[in-house]
C-alpha cells in the first residue's frame, strides 16, 4: 500500500484553466481500487480545499499548508500560526507604515485596523470580505490563521522578523505568512494512518511544493513544474494537462493501462 499526495495547482488541475484534469482523476480512483491511499496536500485554507476536494471525489487531505489534516471528510485538525512570533511580526510592519489584514479563522474574513494594506496595494484578487475594526487590538487576537502584509518583494528586509514565519508571495505586491510544512502535514497523516513514511509518493509543481520532496519518500514533479522542484524530483512526468499523473503511475506500475 502507498499514500500518495497531490498538489493540487497545476498537478491536479490544468495550470492554464484551473480545472481539473480528467486523467488525474481517473488515476486517482485507479489508484484506490488497487488499495492506494490518496490524499491532496495544499497550502490551501480547510474551507478552500474542501471544496476542490469534493469536485474531486477526495476524502482525505493536509491543508492549511501542513496544520490541517482531513480523514474520511472529518476535520481532524487545524492549528494557527504562533501567536507570539506572528505578533511580533505585526507589530513591527505596523511600526513600519505596511497595511495589514488577519484571517482569524478558516473563512474570507479578515480583519484591518484601517485602509492602509488597500491603499498601498490594493484588494486582493481572490474573494475577500474586509472588516475595519479601528479599535483593534492585536494582543486581543486570539488565533492567527493568515496574515497579509501590503510589502513589496523589495522591501521585505525591512522586516526584521521577515523569515521568523513560513510565509508565501505569488505574483502580487503583497505576501502573507501561513503554516509552509506540507511535509509535516504528510508525515502526521501517516502517522494517524499507522502507516510507513517510506510508501509514500508526492507529486507536486510549485515553489511551495519543494518543502514535501523529501529523501524519505518517492517524489514527482509535473512537468510544468518549478526549476528547483526539477532538480529534488526522483521523476519528472509530463505536465499535468498532458496525462502526467497518469504517465508517472503507469512508470511506476501503480496502475495498469
Amino acid at each position: 500500500m502507498k499514500y500518495f499526495f497531490f498538489d493540487i495547482d497545476g498537478t491536479l488541475t490544468d495550470i492554464h484553466t484551473g480545472k481539473l484534469v480528467e486523467s488525474g482523476i481517473e488515476t486517482l480512483r485507479k489508484l484506490e481500487a488497487k488499495g492506494h491511499f490518496v490524499a491532496i496536500a495544499t497550502g490551501r485554507a480547510y474551507y478552500k480545499t474542501a471544496d476542490i476536494a469534493r469536485q474531486a471525489g477526495i476524502r482525505n487531505y493536509v491543508c492549511n499548508g501542513g496544520a490541517g489534516l482531513v480523514i474520511n471528510d472529518e476535520l481532524v485538525k487545524n492549528a494557527p500560526l504562533d501567536r507570539e512570533k506572528i505578533l511580533k511580526i505585526i507589530h513591527e510592519a505596523d511600526e513600519l507604515g505596511y497595511g495589514i489584514l488577519i484571517a482569524t479563522g478558516d473563512s474570507c474574513d479578515v480583519l484591518m485596523r484601517d485602509e492602509r494594506f488597500i491603499e498601498q496595494v490594493g484588494k486582493r484578487r481572490e474573494e475577500t470580505n474586509y472588516i475595519l475594526k479601528p479599535d483593534l487590538k492585536f494582543e486581543d487576537i486570539d488565533d492567527f490563521y493568515k496574515v497579509y502584509i501590503s510589502m513589496r518583494k523589495d522591501e521585505e528586509r525591512k522586516l526584521r522578523n521577515f523569515d521568523l514565519l513560513g510565509h508565501i508571495r505569488m505574483d502580487t505586491p503583497y505576501f502573507w505568512y501561513q503554516h509552509d510544512h506540507k511535509d509535516k502535514g504528510i508525515c502526521d497523516m501517516v502517522e494517524y494512518l499507522k502507516g510507513d513514511i517510506h510508501d509514500v509518493v508526492v507529486f507536486g509543481d510549485g515553489e511551495n511544493d519543494v518543502v514535501m520532496f523529501r529523501k524519505e519518500w518517492l517524489c514527482i514533479a509535473m512537468g510544468n513544474g518549478d526549476s528547483r522542484l526539477l532538480e529534488k524530483a526522483d521523476y519528472v512526468t509530463a505536465a499535468s494537462e498532458d496525462d502526467g499523473i497518469r504517465k508517472a503511475c503507469l512508470h511506476y506500475g501503480f496502475i495498469d493501462e
